[in-house]
């Protein structure tokens, strides 16, 4: 019983450590982003024009 709750505590600690990191690793890019607006607009591409309706996959 012991090896079980010994088993338990690690993995919930495994879990909560995990969970900190990310959340920790999360906050530290939102606040280091800073987008580029200027060389945005370099990469823009032109919206389809069509619309398909009723399209489907043929078995053979």
């Amino acid at each position: 019983m012991k090896v079980v709750l010994q088993a338990i505590i690690g993995s919930i600690s495994i879990h909560v450590i995990y969970l900190v990191v990310m959340m920790l690793v999360g906050y530290i890019k939102t606040k280091n982003y800073k987008p580029d607006i200027e060389s945005a607009w370099d990469k823009v591409e032109t919206l389809q024009n069509e619309v398909v309706f009723g399209s489907y996959a043929s078995s053979f």
